[in-house]
């Protein structure tokens, strides 16, 4: 039996449910894609000393339409805490409906206490912007425990109270050291020695050794009036000053020889010849020289030595 109202169809009711159900799935899908959630991973909240690191991540799931605020991330620094922030390290990588963000933080302990004492890694807040709107994620704060790197009270027993005194250097045996630095130091000075004799030593000898040098000491001590036989040795000793220069006997006829040989004396060749001719009155004469032909000798030994040294 029918009247004016229309019964409705049993499928068509189902259906009409059906789609109801759908719409709120997909509603409740997509509004649990854009929910903003973090996560962490915490430290142990024990066990640290001074310079310890501790580090913990914070893991936060991004949805598409949040941009993270740079301003809201914690900045290395505020240097003289107790616990330092030292290195923020961040990471990110997609997933369905958005982005997956990483944060790690460093930590480290700048704190030694007397006794055990308690840290917090600071809380914070990240602040996102975007659509349909912009969301913040409070990051709770983390225990830390920081232990003495000793107890206060120490052990009365020998060693383990005052501080005790630096231990000594080792000693090295450096013998064989010292053993070599004595020979090298021999062995310069037996070089120097050398060195000494060969640029000093023959050198001055040689000067001091020269024929009329050494005849120079003998007439230089003389005057006119000493002895004869004083005088006749120092006419010895000038020949023999000139027989050492030349190498040989030299006479009164080889005079320009030993000039030529010896062009130091050119310029005494005349007082050469005057020489020997004093020489043969001295020793083969009717008397001895007179005062005169003395002072003249001891002029000319001097004349000579210097024309040896080359200063004539």
């Amino acid at each position: 039996m029918t009247n004016g109202a229309r019964t409705p169809d049993p499928a068509r009711r189902r259906l009409r449910r059906a789609l109801l159900g759908w719409v709120l799935a997909v509603s409740a899908f997509g509004a649990a894609a854009m929910q903003l959630e973090a996560s962490t991973s915490d430290p142990r909240a024990f066990g640290y000393q001074v310079g310890d690191t501790v580090s913990r991540t914070v893991t936060v799931d991004q949805p598409d339409g949040l941009v993270l605020d740079e301003a809201s991330v914690p900045r290395p620094g505020a240097r003289g805490n107790a616990l330092e922030l030292r290195s923020v390290e961040r990471s990110s990588s997609g997933q369905s409906g958005g982005r997956r963000l990483e944060i790690r933080l460093a930590y480290q302990v700048f704190l030694s206490p007397p006794e055990p004492r308690t840290l917090e890694m600071p809380s914070f807040t990240l602040r996102f912007k975007g659509e349909p709107r912009a969301q913040e994620l409070r990051i709770d704060s983390w225990p830390v425990t920081v232990s003495p790197l000793v107890p206060v009270d120490v052990s009365s027993r020998h060693g383990l109270g005052d501080l005790r005194p630096d231990a000594p250097p080792p000693l090295i045996d450096n013998r064989f050291g010292r053993y070599r630095l004595i020979a090298y130091g021999c062995a310069a000075l037996l070089l120097l020695a050398w060195l000494a004799h060969v640029y000093i030593g023959l050198p001055w000898w040689g000067r001091a050794h020269r024929p009329f040098t050494m005849a120079w000491r003998t007439l230089r001590g003389l005057t006119p009036a000493s002895p004869d036989a004083q005088w006749r040795e120092a006419y010895q000793r000038l020949h023999a000053a000139l027989n050492q220069s030349m190498g040989e006997v030299v006479f009164e006829q080889g005079i320009d020889r030993f000039v030529g040989a010896r062009p130091r004396f050119a310029h005494l060749r005349d007082d050469l010849a005057t020489f020997f001719a004093q020489s043969r009155t001295e020793f083969f004469g009717a008397g001895g020289a007179d005062k005169g032909d003395r002072t003249w000798l001891i002029d000319f030994c001097r004349r000579c030595r210097d024309a040896e040294r080359g200063s004539a």
